[in-house]
Parts: structure tokens; C-alpha cells; sequence
């Protein structure tokens, strides 16, 4: 497990804020506990500072996980994040959307959230932002991307896609074979 070059921690970064805007230091420093992020097999882990410096007394080839997963670093270099950073992100999230009953079940199939599912949305998304999915019982679901800004959807038709689902908790079934692998 090694640190992340700066080209890296740039591009994680940038696509963090996309989710939770303001709310990257927040992250980093955590109830006055100190959040590294370190890489392995091109996967980066979100991990307490303290346990990432014991993790150095374990040989590379016997370390398989160390934290949180946030995500992976594709062929072409960029960041996808995985379901597994969802505990992480729900909590700091700037934007928002609540999905009704009816509408979880669809998500969870790993369908899009369309405007008649929508309980509630934060206020003032931009379109093609970055979005966590949360039922009405405010349990994290999922994130994705926003198609609509929040005034476009209040005026688009029920039927309409307002976010575009990247990832649901519903992966976790669905690609458990290859979800770690």
C-alpha cells in the first residue's frame, strides 16, 4: 500500500467534490481523527492515519484491504467510485435527492430515478452534478448524476429522468463475485 502521487490525490479529489463539494476537509479530518487515502492494486482506501501506519509493518503481497474502499483507477486513469464509499460520502453529501417507496425498488434494479420518484431534492443542483440517492427514511441508497437541474425538474413531466444512476446498494448482490476481485 503506498501514498497517492499528486496527480492521483488530484483526481480522486475532483471527483469527490463533485459529491461533496466544500466538505473535502471534512474528510480528511474526521471527529479529530487524521484520514489518509492510500492505493493498492490501483484501488484507493479511505483509512484512519493511525491504522495506515501500522499497515507498513505487513508485506505488500499479504496485504489484501486496508479501510474503506472509495473507488479504482481505470486502464485510462480516471477514478470510479464504488458502491463501498457510499458510508463515507452520505454524510458530507452538498446535494441531495430522497426517493418515495415506490421509486426504491427501480433504483435498486439498477434503473435511473425518474421525477415521479422523487420525494424531495435539495435545493439549487446544477445539472450534471454529482448526487446520493437517500430513501425517505434517510438511509443511503445510491449516488449518481444529476440530468436536471433542481428548477427543471419541479417542470419536467413524471416520466422525465432527473438522475442518472452510477451506483446503488443493490450491487452488492448483483456483482458480489467481482465487486472486490
Amino acid at each position: 500500500m503506498r501514498q497517492l502521487t499528486e496527480e492521483e490525490t488530484k483526481i480522486v479529489f475532483e471527483k469527490l467534490s463533485g459529491y461533496i463539494g466544500q466538505n473535502i476537509s471534512q474528510l480528511v479530518n474526521r471527529s479529530g481523527e487524521q484520514f489518509v487515502l492510500r492505493i493498492q492494486k490501483d484501488r484507493v482506501y479511505y483509512v484512519s492515519d493511525a491504522i495506515a501506519r501500522l499497515a507498513t509493518s505487513v508485506a505488500r503481497p499479504n496485504l489484501l484491504s486496508l479501510g474503506t474502499c472509495l473507488g479504482k483507477f481505470t486502464k485510462t486513469n480516471k477514478f470510479r467510485l464504488h458502491i463501498t464509499a457510499l458510508q463515507v460520502l452520505a454524510p458530507l453529501a452538498a446535494n441531495k435527492v430522497w426517493v418515495k417507496a415506490n421509486g426504491e425498488m427501480p433504483f435498486l434494479y439498477g434503473n435511473h430515478v425518474l421525477k415521479a420518484h422523487i420525494g424531495r431534492i435539495s435545493d439549487d443542483i446544477p445539472e450534471h452534478t454529482g448526487v446520493l440517492v437517500f430513501s425517505m427514511s434517510d438511509l443511503p441508497l445510491g449516488f449518481g448524476v444529476s440530468a436536471k437541474s433542481t428548477a427543471e425538474v419541479r417542470h419536467a413531466q413524471p416520466n422525465a429522468i432527473t438522475v442518472f444512476r452510477q451506483s446503488d446498494i443493490g450491487e452488492f448482490l448483483r456483482d458480489e463475485d467481482s465487486l472486490f476481485a
